[in-house]
């Protein structure tokens, strides 16, 4: 049965909250005993979520190890990838929540017009209420507590609902939220569909999903039951495009790391190259001794494993699509696949139709710049695009001419790496934008406020109107 387990805490609370009950709590009693803790008001003080997110801080590097095993046993990651993926990002987004909430959650003036003088106008920053987080299996730690940090530095109560296709990181990372704050503030929610159905029925103020686009339609469409407003990070098809004047071998190696990072597993990997023709034999000589000097011979100890035998089967399919200019070896009983270069692809085959999401790259040879933004355009918009080339004339074209969730020029993964760019889809790759700020803003109502002074009551704008209106026109006239 799907469940949370609630352990006793030492986490603030509200000075009226009764003790948390102990034990299993089905999803309604779950998001009731939030939505209590919420409406009681204990989550608005900043003071109190500065300490929330510290004593977060605090039980995430606590088990950095437990990290570690976990995604070992999951995902058999290197621990070098786990340290740069799983763990920088997220300290990163507590960190800089901690030091910036203050900033963050005060009012945003805004301009009044004149009809208004002497008032004044601002945003206020205002939780939601209870949101739902949902985070995928690839890098279950990153995007399941960046959402969370932002959500609980908003002033939010949070309910986080792990992907089971990563059970021992699931785990780890309800004993990391469990250990800091009580269920009625933040909690993971384990358990397989029946979980996810479950909570998707409940009522949500918001709702922050990570995944598939055909899931992600679920999402929304649960969503659109009480019109709660969501956040969807998708996937799609993310191009590289290389031009002729571009230094292939350090792009040949970008693309290489960019495509196996997790063995492929990530949404905004490379998923196929377009190459210049003219440039297309030396790139292809370039990638296969990147691909030797970097992943060597099977089995390579620097790329994870494939997550089960459904994806690697898979993956193996995808292997008839083209030929295979290097790699291809792969293990059955490891669920490892050496990381693999195909070409000869047809822009038609199931490789280039469907999201990879594994160690398998494409590279296709186009006419010209022309032809990489025609068959970028025709394709759903993708969730990154990178492209490589020393000219910044045709930097600028591509922007100009191209629509992605984000870009990275002349590298790959990087817009991800930079958290000061907010991240996100467009399209079929999803909707909305996180990291530090923007996950604050992402997770906050942005309530405009006016305020009106009580004298002068100027009465130009009251009835009766009779010849006011030339007046009006002229008051216009002299302030436009």
């Amino acid at each position: 049965m799907s469940n949370v387990t609630n352990p006793a805490t030492a986490a603030p609370r509200a000075p009226q909250d009764a003790p948390s009950p102990a034990g299993p709590l089905p999803a309604p009693e779950a998001v009731a005993l939030q939505r209590a803790f919420f409406a009681c008001g204990a989550t608005l003080p900043v003071d109190f979520r500065i300490e929330a997110l510290r004593r977060l801080r605090a039980s995430f590097t606590g088990a950095q190890e437990a990290v570690f095993l976990a995604l070992e046993q999951d995902l058999g990651k290197p621990r070098f990838e786990v340290a740069g993926s799983e763990m920088a990002g997220v300290l990163s987004e507590l960190d800089t929540a901690i030091r910036m909430l203050r900033r963050w959650s005060r009012p945003r003036r805004r301009r009044s017009p004149w009809l208004l003088f002497p008032g004044r106008a601002f945003i206020q920053p205002q939780p939601y209420g209870t949101v739902l987080i949902v985070s995928p299996w690839n890098f279950p730690f990153e995007l399941s507590l960046t959402p969370l940090v932002g959500a609980l530095a908003a002033g939010n109560t949070a309910v986080v609902k792990p992907s089971e296709m990563a059970p021992a990181s699931s785990a780890v990372l309800a004993r990391i939220v469990a250990e800091a704050l009580p269920p009625e503030h933040a909690l993971v929610f384990e358990g397989g569909i029946d979980a996810s159905r479950a909570l998707l029925g409940q009522h949500f103020d918001y709702i922050f999903f990570t995944g598939g686009e055909a899931v992600g339609r679920l999402v929304m469409r649960a969503a659109s039951e009480r019109l709660t407003p969501v956040t969807l990070e998708l996937g799609g098809k993310s191009p590289a495009i290389v031009d002729a004047g571009a230094h292939l071998d350090v792009a040949a190696r970008r693309i290489l790391f960019g495509r196996f990072f997790n063995a492929g597993q990530a949404c905004i990997a490379p998923d196929y190259v377009l190459v210049e023709r003219s440039a297309h034999p030396a790139f292809l000589e370039h990638l296969r001794a990147e691909h030797a000097r970097l992943y060597g011979r099977p089995p390579c100890p620097d790329v994870a494993r494939i997550v089960n035998a459904r994806h690697f089967e898979r993956l193996v399919g995808y292997l008839r699509d083209g030929r295979v200019l290097c790699g291809g070896e792969h293990d059955a009983a490891s669920l490892r696949i050496h990381p693999t270069v195909l070409v000869d692809v047809s822009p038609d085959a199931p490789v280039m139709r469907e999201e990879v999401f594994g160690p398998i790259l494409p590279v296709l040879a186009v006419a010209d710049f022309d032809e990489a933004v025609r068959f970028v355009n025709e394709r759903p918009r993708p969730l990154a695009l990178y492209y490589f080339s020393p000219d910044r004339g045709r930097q600028r074209e591509l922007l100009r001419r191209t629509s992605s969730g984000g870009v990275a020029i002349n590298d790959t993964l990087t817009h991800w790496v930079n958290r000061d760019l907010p991240f996100g889809g467009v399209g079929a790759s999803g909707m909305g934008r996180y990291h530090l700020e923007a996950t604050f803003d992402t997770f906050s109502h942005m309530r405009s406020v006016q305020v009106a002074a009580t004298y002068p009551d100027i009465p130009l704008r009251y009835p009766p109107y009779r010849g006011k209106l030339g007046m009006f026109r002229r008051i216009l006239r002299l302030l436009g």
